[in-house]
């Protein structure tokens, strides 16, 4: 299999952490959807990444579903999600939390890099700023009551814990300020935990 898309999105990371994790052989081709357009559409011509390239040569996208397809490839007893419903539930429940903050995160960095200056419209980059720190502060709240189902071990972290601490890294490296370490410590903590992993190390914000 092949993955395709930079590593400085935070959605091809996520696949590509989560995969190793998962055993699942893959070859990485860091191809840019903005500079490497032409290359990116002989893999996906809707050029969007992640995109898996299959054995067959179908091509799989978005990183939620290329890893349903993971999951169901590395066989029983190799999952990233927890085993029981309610622990499954609230992984679910953090999982869409990161990817609705990481979401924001991404426009925010779209909105300032790609949209020239005298176009950008203050109260939208306001609206998705806050809608993002609403996501991380639930999930500040949800961390104080417990830990992240797996937390960030070797071995036992899971899909919700892969997506918190990738996309805060994203965060720190693409939208500095936006989130103040002190202001969301668990968070901090747990994504500098999660980041001295192996895998995490394997596949570095580029």
């Amino acid at each position: 299999m092949q993955l395709i898309g930079m590593l400085d999105s935070p959605y091809v990371r996520r696949t590509a952490i989560a995969l190793q994790l998962l055993g699942l052989p893959f070859e990485s081709r860091q191809v840019s959807v903005i500079r490497q357009m032409d290359e990116f559409r002989r893999y996906n011509p809707v050029v969007k990444a992640p995109t898996l390239v299959l054995d067959d040569g179908q091509a799989l996208m978005d990183s939620t579903l290329i890893l349903m397809h993971a999951e169901s490839l590395a066989g029983p007893g190799r999952s990233l999600w927890p085993a029981d419903a309610a622990g499954r539930v609230r992984a679910l429940r953090l999982t869409g939390l990161a990817l609705a903050a990481c979401d924001k995160a991404v426009q925010i960095v779209y909105e300032r890099e790609l949209r020239p200056s005298e176009r950008q419209h203050a109260p939208w980059s306001e609206r998705i700023t806050g809608q993002m720190r609403a996501a991380w502060q639930l999930l500040e709240e949800d961390m104080r009551r417990a830990p992240v189902p797996g937390g960030a071990r070797q071995g036992e972290i899971g899909l919700a814990g892969i997506t918190i601490a990738v996309t805060w890294h994203f965060t720190q490296q693409l939208v500095p300020g936006a989130l103040p370490p002190d202001a969301f410590p668990l968070q901090a903590a747990f994504s500098a935990e999660a980041e001295a992993l192996p895998a995490f190390a394997r596949w570095p914000h580029a």
